[in-house]
């Protein structure tokens, strides 16, 4: 250690000593006098005392001290009694605690360190070792300080975020509730449509509709934004709600492919967050029981064709090849045509139906799909077992992409 380091040390000793508080406590007013001056001398100015334990427990409850020099055999209350009390108060207990004790009392000072104090000291003490036990104690302090402001600061911190998280938890349970306030309600007539939807997390990127542009066409439509969270599920909304209230300029929205391509340009990907979105939207003509359709990069839907309950039904699938929605500006999308034989089925799903992979790493298809809807697809429960075989399959409650059917009955 250099010259410069020791002194550094030496003010360092000397600031702490002289900014400490320090209770003396013995029965014998002269040996706390002696300590009280020996404790002036290395320059602790603030130095109160006390008679016996019981005294010294008084003070302890009214001011606070950094260190306590503490006599062994006292009446009223000793110095092993005071300690065990201070041991069960935490108000107190962090106080360092160096017993005094004579060479007889040796064996008793041990049973106070085993009690709860911190050092010990002989009724014969030199300076330099007074000085170095009452240094080292009150450092123990204010690093025991510093540790209990650290836990009350790290629990204000912890309470703080827990309420954050609290808010947001109901703020997103809230944005959930919008999310599916805006879904329609399921119908009996004319047509029978139902639905079912699980998102992946609080707010997903699933979002559909359905309703009768006129008296003879009626629209129908799911989309599914890229990810998942806020952004997707803001993104989602507002697309929907522009298809159901018909706010794109100079749009048929009886014509598939022209509203596709007016959805493409009003949300391109570069002015959404390099967000984007695919889509299927079909329009039934009610008159002539056609179904034009268009897909932007959507699984396609499944058409059931009339069956007896109890019977496996074929079924087409509704492809119309498209880029998806929002990539670049001026797609144009063809939409497709199919008749649709009453007592037909209609399932419009998102790509979280189908592809789940197994415990094995093995990704469903859409084949897999199809196959268990033509058994249950029309089945009064059948979006219910949908969502139960897509659980089973992932061996999950919940699982990684949203979960978004539509189904009608013509």
């Amino acid at each position: 250690m250099t010259d410069t380091t020791a002194l550094s040390a030496t003010e360092s000793s000397a600031a702490l000593l002289a900014s400490a508080r320090v209770l003396v406590v013995d029965d014998s007013r002269l040996m706390r006098m002696a300590l009280i001056r020996a404790l002036q001398q290395l320059g602790v100015r603030d130095i109160s005392e006390a008679g016996n334990g019981r005294e010294a427990l008084a003070r302890l409850h009214v001011d606070s001290f950094d260190v306590m020099l503490l006599d062994v055999e006292m009446p009223e209350m000793s110095g092993i009694e005071l300690l065990l009390a201070m041991k069960q108060d935490a108000s107190i207990g962090r106080v360092p605690v160096i017993v005094i004790s004579s060479s007889e009392q040796i064996e008793t000072a041990v049973r106070c360190i085993e009690a709860g104090a911190d050092d010990f000291l002989p009724k014969t003490f030199n300076p330099t070792l007074l000085r170095a036990r009452v240094t080292s104690s009150i450092e123990k302090k204010r690093l025991r300080d510093l540790d209990a402001r650290r836990v009350v600061e790290l629990q204000t911190e912890k309470d703080r975020l827990e309420r954050t998280q609290r808010r947001l938890d109901e703020e997103l349970a809230e944005a959930g509730r919008y999310v599916q306030s805006c879904f329609p309600a399921p119908s009996t007539s004319p047509l029978r449509v139902d639905w079912f939807y699980q998102p992946s997390t609080e707010l997903g990127g699933d979002s559909f509709g359905y309703h009768w542009i006129d008296d003879e066409h009626f629209a129908v439509y799911l989309l599914d934004v890229c990810g998942h969270g806020v952004g997707a599920c803001l993104l989602s909304v507002t697309a929907i709600n522009v298809i159901r209230s018909g706010a794109l300029p100079n749009t048929d929205f009886r014509d598939p492919g022209a509203v596709l391509a007016a959805l493409s340009n009003a949300f391109l990907c570069e002015k959404q967050n390099e967000m984007y979105f695919t889509l299927w939207y079909g329009v039934y003509h009610a008159p002539t029981r056609t179904l034009r359709h268009a897909s932007g990069g959507h699984p396609p839907a499944l058409l059931l064709a009339p069956a007896a309950a109890d019977e496996v039904a074929s079924s087409v699938q509704l492809r119309a090849p498209g880029l998806i929605i929002g990539v670049m500006p001026d797609v144009s999308y063809d939409a497709q045509t199919i008749q649709v034989p009453p007592g037909s089925c209609l399932l419009v799903p998102c790509d979280g139906c189908f592809e789940i992979v197994d415990a094995e790493g093995h990704d469903a298809t859409y084949e897999d799909f199809e196959a268990f809807m033509q058994g249950s697809g029309r089945a009064e429960g059948g979006l219910e077992a949908l969502f139960a075989w897509g659980r089973n399959r992932r061996g999950a409650p919940i699982l990684d992409d949203d979960f978004t059917i539509v189904r009608i009955h013509f």
